[in-house]
């Protein structure tokens, strides 16, 4: 069917009483009357009443026919609802809509849920095969308007601020992150692979290097680890770097950041300037290193939120498993300046069995949380090549290991290196805390279900044979 044209959104109809307009959107709900016919209509932009009445034969006829979900054009005049029948619960509850003439656009089958309730009450399976339905109901549209605007003012906040956003790439180096790499094989170069990012973490520290001194892109990063309702295999961060800066200046310029989005949509934030920990502080009064200070009283209230940091993390953890040393965070954080000579003068064989010595190291590391959850994550970057060095030495990394895995970034070093220090705060978290949600699947456009298939598409499937031959993979499936 063709567009209509001089088409009116829905929410201007409330200034325009006494004009004829013409609509376009999904139908919501009909109500037959016999003689009259009231019908729902909504874009995205919000939702009016309309009324066909006999006195327009085709328009009552065609009304007759209608269904949920479909898409209709109605042109029509704005009349003010008689006084009884006002809706103060809807922007356009005090006027309707009579239909002077109608136009199917697109016929709708029976949708298998009802896409105008919430939709908690329907399983996860239905919802993400039938995303683009799911996707209609109102608290799906609100939270990802609600998503567009926080990052909106992620991006006024960080222009402001003298940030120069730069988008880095998706295929790179696998590179020990925390969690499994997902690789890519390479048609050009068979046998070798490319990994998908983890992080940004060696790019924007290669952009320090470059001379540019404060840095943010809102990054895909993808991480092959467990599923659960505030992980996903794919997700949103807000990354950042500075260079020339200490701990303080990061924390004080994402402190700003995190309040000016959240009071910008309504939240109220609790205990400004943010609270600090250190990390053995936060273990020994709440027993975990991410906690929620809210009372009793203040998480009755939705709109409230507690932010905190958590400071002074060990540089180095034991893995019981491989019995050996590895990063708490990433292999990149600066140790705390008074640590530096004493890392420095470790024996590498000393790191072969878990001692106080290297227990006590601690890192320029820290974390943002906030109601309970892990928002953010970020440290002061190792600029010094030798100091960088021996902390791989210390992790068990030969010589050669480190040359092959990490010599790129090492040898950039050695050209100049600012002092430079960033962070990644989550960026569907926060939206999830924002808009007051369970999961993060609820502020996410197509996510994954808890067994890592995807929405609607029905991926991970099997690869053709000829894409494997030209691959050079084969496929042992055990």
């Amino acid at each position: 069917m063709s567009q209509p044209e001089n088409r009116t959104m829905i929410k201007s109809l409330k200034e325009m009483v006494g004009q004829e307009v013409t609509v376009a959107g999904f139908v919501d709900i009909r109500r037959d009357h016999g003689k009259l016919i009231f019908i729902d209509l909504r874009d995205e932009s919000g939702k009016v009443q309309m009324i066909a009445l006999p006195s327009h034969a085709e328009a009552h006829a065609l009304a007759g026919t209608i269904r949920p979900e479909w898409v209709i054009a109605v042109s029509g005049k704005v009349n003010k609802r008689p006084e009884k029948l006002v809706n103060k619960n809807e922007p356009n509850g005090e006027v309707e809509l009579e239909m002077l003439s109608a136009q199917v656009i697109s016929q709708a089958e029976t949708p298998h849920f009802d896409v105008r309730s919430d939709g908690m009450d329907i399983g996860e399976e239905a919802r993400l095969k039938y995303r683009y339905l799911d996707l209609r109901r109102p608290r799906l549209q609100k939270n990802l308007r609600l998503r567009a605007k926080v990052t909106s003012l992620i991006r006024e906040y960080m222009g402001k601020n003298d940030f120069i956003e730069i988008e880095t790439p998706m295929l790179t180096k696998t590179s020990p992150e925390g969690a499994r790499d997902f690789l890519v094989p390479s048609r050009m170069q068979p046998g070798k692979f490319y990994a998908l990012p983890q992080a940004p973490q060696q790019y924007k520290q290669l952009l320090m290097l470059s001379g540019f001194e404060r840095y943010f892109q809102l990054a895909r990063a993808m991480r092959d680890e467990d599923l659960r309702g505030d992980r996903q295999f794919e997700h949103t961060q807000i990354d950042l770097e500075m260079a020339f800066v200490k701990q303080r200046d990061v924390l004080d310029l994402v402190e700003g950041l995190m309040i000016h989005v959240a009071e910008s949509v309504g939240k109220t934030v609790l205990r400004k300037p943010f609270p600090v920990f250190t990390h053995e502080e936060a273990m020994k009064q709440f027993g975990a290193d991410k906690f929620d200070m809210r009372s009793e009283e203040e998480k009755k209230d939705p709109n409230t939120m507690a932010f905190a940091w958590v400071v002074d993390f060990p540089l180095l953890e034991w893995d019981d498993n491989n019995s050996h040393y590895t990063f708490a965070h990433n292999p990149f954080s600066a140790p705390r300046p008074e640590h530096v000579e004493k890392l420095m003068n470790i024996n590498k064989e000393a790191a072969g069995k878990r001692s106080p010595e290297l227990d006590g190291l601690g890192a320029q590391q820290y974390d943002l949380v906030c109601n309970g959850y892990e928002l953010a994550s970020g440290g002061v970057r190792i600029s010094d090549p030798k100091v960088q060095r021996k902390v791989f030495e210390l992790m068990g990394l030969t010589s050669e290991q480190t040359e092959e895995r990490f010599g790129h970034i090492i040898k950039a070093y050695e050209y100049g290196a600012p002092p430079h220090a960033g962070m990644a705060p989550g960026l569907d978290r926060l939206v999830m805390l924002l808009a007051n949600e369970p999961n993060i699947r609820e502020v996410i456009a197509f996510p994954m279900d808890a067994g890592g298939h995807t929405s609607v598409m029905d991926a991970p499937s099997d690869a053709r044979p000829d894409q494997l031959k030209e691959l050079g993979i084969k496929v042992d499936k055990k």
